[in-house]
């Protein structure tokens, strides 16, 4: 099926990423209406957009009245998308002008609306471009959190453009028309594997990959929800929309969880942090010895992050979620062993993998079983992670209603 896009093109140095945007929406087979500002063609002109998008490119409502432009362009559209999105532009947005055929198309737009915000951090961090923001989202739009990186001139910080991938991956979750139930959600997702070091070379570590951390984030953006991930030494590349806090080792992602959980309506602990840590950490390289004796190793236990955050709750809220990867033995199954970690661990939910034969970790599809507090089972079948994703946010949603 052919998707109607509108692209608004505001007017800030990101522009010119939005010619990525145009490329990949249309050799995916969906058309593109780019409706860039006045100021946003002093950056790329209106010839770029033309040729890129096959259609013609008019800025004021004034311009083929006869077309009824300004109100036509919403109306027909499936997805409007804005990137980049200025300060001014969310300002526009949030009180309902409309001085150009930009903001017309948002008023008259039925359909799903995204804004991707690129400015300098002291800009988007104002109250105002703030309240603006909640306003927004508010409504049942979506805004991206910008990326952190470098900006315009030598300054670096929150206000980048996310990548014109990770948006374009952002814009088709939204299209999967799926409810925005998390809007005005706040939730945490942990993700990836943590590293307990030994020496400065060396430590201990585990299989994940962080990519159903990341799905996790996905979904919920395209569902509403402001997100945060703290990843444990994750390599791909940030979701589109979500502020990510990287970290290192198990107590690192301890603090910060406690730290981002504060205001969460709810929590996913996706990661896998470490069971133990050494005892001590050697300041230099632990060398091979003449008489070839490996060195003794003493391990630690690391905190249960999971069930601190259970305990620090003060009411039903927020709802938590965990993770278990799990393989039977001679004692008891996948789901026995889960069911007694779910009881040990007090979330509401636990999302259990089975990994034996090394299935799961650091693959692209996946399985699981989703058990909840109250008895429930939930089975997924194989599948992509991003659906695994959103049954855990319909569970999720169902327990914060």
């Amino acid at each position: 099926m052919v998707i109607e896009v509108v692209l608004g093109v505001s007017g800030g140095i990101a522009s010119y990423k939005a010619a990525e945007l145009v490329r990949l929406f249309t050799e995916s087979g969906h058309s593109v209406r780019v409706v860039p500002t006045e100021s946003s063609l002093n950056f790329v002109g209106a010839a770029t957009w033309e040729a890129l998008s096959g259609k013609p490119v008019q800025v004021g409502v004034f311009e083929h009245v006869d077309e009824v432009a300004h109100v036509r362009i919403g109306q027909g559209a499936d997805l409007v998308l804005v990137a980049p999105a200025t300060a001014n532009v969310l300002a526009k947005a949030a009180h309902g002008l409309a001085d150009d055929l930009l903001t017309n198309t948002l008023l008259t737009a039925r359909c799903p609306v995204m804004f991707a915000p690129a400015m300098h951090t002291e800009m988007w961090e104002n109250a105002a471009t703030q309240a603006n923001v909640a306003t927004l989202r508010a409504r049942g739009h979506i805004v991206l959190e910008p990326a952190v990186g470098r900006l315009t001139g030598v300054d670096t910080g929150k206000g980048r453009l996310p990548a014109p991938t990770e948006i374009f991956r952002a814009a088709l979750n939204v299209l999967e028309d799926r409810a925005l139930d998390l809007t005005g959600r706040h939730v945490v997702i942990s993700a990836g594997g943590t590293r307990e070091f030994l020496d400065p070379v060396r430590f201990l570590g585990n299989r994940s990959s962080g990519r159903q951390g990341y799905a996790l984030a996905e979904a919920a953006v395209a569902r509403g929800a402001r997100v945060t991930v703290v990843a444990a030494n994750v390599t791909l590349p940030p979701p589109a929309g979500v502020d990510v806090v990287p970290v290192v080792s198990t107590e690192e992602l301890r603090q910060q969880m406690h730290l981002a959980t504060a205001d969460a309506d709810a929590v996913v602990m996706a990661a896998a942090p470490a069971d133990f840590r050494p005892a001590e950490f050697v300041d230099a390289k632990i060398k091979k010895t003449p008489d070839g004796v490996a060195p003794q190793i003493h391990l630690v236990e690391n905190p249960d992050i999971l069930v601190e955050l259970v305990a620090a709750r003060t009411s039903k809220h927020p709802v938590i979620v965990g993770f278990a990867a799990e393989t039977g033995d001679a004692d008891a199954t996948v789901i026995e062993h889960a069911r007694a970690k779910l009881a040990r661990k007090g979330c509401d939910l636990l999302v259990v993998n089975d990994v034996s034969d090394g299935k799961v970790f650091g693959r692209d599809d996946t399985e699981a079983v989703v058990l909840g507090a109250d008895g429930s089972l939930i089975d997924v079948p194989p599948g992509p992670k991003s659906g695994l994703a959103h049954t855990v946010w319909d569970a999720v949603v169902h327990r914060l209603d």
